[in-house]
């Protein structure tokens, strides 16, 4: 999936290689799993803009790779895999976490001092839109069907109709909102990098996972006593909004996310990304009472459907 979606994102992320799992039945339907994720990821904006009221954005961030982390190395225990060998594939690791965990990650948080939860669940649907750019501008050898470049530019005419582009983006903060866009083509580029270099490792999905976000922890836990002040209190609420961040919407929701694509395949599982922004809206809206102008879900309506088209290969490819 392209984003960790959210978030992943969302964003998430994972290598490219195809799990060698044995088959077991799920204990849920995956229709079920299916919405349990688009809600953890819908949520994990509303759990950074109540994380950002207590920790700074890297502390938050930090917090979010630091319990993932745990979830998946503690699945690594139970289900006795290891951790990735080899220091080609570490190496690898390393670019992967920047660009997919600790750089998207820490941009969404600093977004959300500025901007509402809202827009920055939006913002995260663009990802298959810079997806789809870099593909054309990267890979010499993708050449996009016109209805996925027709995608790209409904897409981005969607970004404009959010930000209000005809008021000259008044209401919104250009910075921020430059941040989460950021963070969205983070992904992109993320998953560029590891389709062409971790996409035949020999390793399960959740060994890489658990090797990459082990390293977005570490690297971030190097930066944040740098450039952010240590938290001296730690409330409640924040608290517990940041054990979920991490806990559930990066650790839970990889281990449902390679569920989702063993059993119904990457196309199926990838359309959570379309729920996600409804979620984060409606959490926004509902729940922190942040302010919903005509624009921003008419725009995002416009996102998704030009990202829906952007990723579909017509029929001859």
């Amino acid at each position: 999936m392209t984003s960790a979606t959210a978030p992943a994102p969302p964003a998430a992320a994972s290598t490219a290689e195809t799990s060698s799992s044995p088959a077991r039945r799920p204990l849920l339907d995956w229709r079920i799993r299916f919405g349990v994720l688009s809600l953890i990821w819908g949520f994990s904006f509303l759990f950074i803009k109540v994380g950002n009221e207590a920790f700074a954005p890297l502390y938050v961030t930090l917090g979010r790779m630091l319990f993932g982390t745990a979830v998946l190395l503690v699945t690594l225990v139970v289900q006795r895999e290891r951790l990735p060998r080899g220091a080609r594939v570490w190496g690898h690791l390393a670019v992967a976490a920047f660009f997919l965990n600790a750089l998207p990650f820490s941009l969404f948080a600093y977004a959300e001092l500025t901007i509402p939860s809202t827009l920055a669940g939006i913002c995260n649907a663009a990802s298959p839109l810079w997806g789809m750019l870099l593909a054309v501008v990267v890979v010499s050898d993708d050449r996009p069907s016109r209805q996925r470049v027709a995608g790209l530019g409904l897409g981005f005419i969607g970004v404009l109709i959010v930000l209000g582009a005809w008021q000259g983006f008044s209401g919104q903060d250009p910075l921020g909102t430059v941040l989460a866009l950021i963070a969205s083509a983070s992904y992109a580029v993320g998953w560029q990098y590891v389709r062409r270099t971790l996409s035949d490792t020999g390793h399960s999905h959740l060994s890489m996972s658990g090797g990459q976000l082990l390293l977005g922890t570490v690297q971030l836990a190097l930066v944040a006593p740098v450039f952010a002040t240590t938290p001296s209190s730690f409330p409640l609420l924040p608290v517990l909004s940041v054990l979920a961040l991490g806990a559930l919407g990066t650790g839970v929701a990889f281990l449902i996310q390679y569920g989702l694509v063993d059993e119904v395949g990457p196309t199926t599982a990838m359309t959570v990304t379309y729920f996600v922004p409804v979620i984060a809206t409606t959490a926004g809206v509902a729940i922190l009472g942040e302010h919903l102008t005509w624009n921003t879900p008419v725009g995002a309506a416009v996102v998704l459907v030009g990202a829906a088209l952007a990723q579909r290969r017509s029929a001859a490819r």
